[in-house]
């Protein structure tokens, strides 16, 4: 697991030059455990990791370089992503 989320930090850091190594990580646990939670909440059957890194991947895609502009309007991430580096 822990390689897959360094490619996927990698890839999201490469795309946004705003974020350092760690923040992108940080990001990275963020939205998987966001997309886990949110399908689970949904009442739906868990499809795997590999579904769920298809779908981090593509919010990388569509939302990477400009993820560093959501902390600016979002408390709850701004403390998670302010020099606290990843939250595992």
């Amino acid at each position: 697991m822990d390689d897959t989320f360094q490619r996927l930090a990698e890839h999201l850091y490469r795309k946004n030059d705003h974020l350092t190594i760690d923040e992108a990580k940080t990001w990275v646990e963020l939205l998987w455990e966001d997309f886990e939670a949110t399908y689970a909440k949904a009442g739906r059957q868990y499809r795997g990791k590999q579904m769920t890194e298809q779908i981090v991947l593509r919010w990388i895609e569509n939302y990477g370089p400009r993820l560093h502009d959501f902390v600016a309007t979002n408390p709850k991430y701004k403390e998670l992503l302010n020099g606290k580096g990843p939250i595992h």
